[in-house]
């Protein structure tokens, strides 16, 4: 259950940025509102994956959700660069966060 909590946490990253982009530096309430609660649910969400998953583990794939996440959502919602070096540096993260997930074992 904690990989699940992990993955809801590292989503919750994604829709706080998704809405701090929104919310024009904190000037439209309604982005504001949605970056407060995605926060508040990616915290907890992670806190609770680290309640069995190892720190160095769970905090390097939260990251790597956000960051793929964000870069994705910004190719695809936000029309930015789709770059084949932004793409090569993106498929890095990805396997490093596969690679975090294998070298984990049973955790």
């Amino acid at each position: 259950m904690a990989w699940v909590f992990l993955i809801i946490s590292g989503l919750g990253e994604v829709g706080g940025v998704t809405f701090m982009k929104l919310s024009d530096g904190f000037k439209r309430w309604k982005g504001t509102v949605g970056a407060i609660g995605a926060g508040i649910v990616s915290f907890f969400f992670l806190s609770k994956a680290l309640q069995t998953i190892p720190i160095s583990t769970a905090y390097g794939i939260w990251t790597g959700i956000g960051s793929i996440g964000s870069v994705m959502l910004g190719m695809f919602i936000f029309r930015e660069s789709r770059d084949w070096r932004k793409l090569l540096f993106l498929s890095m993260i990805i396997s490093g966060v596969i690679g975090l997930k294998v070298v984990s074992g049973g955790h």
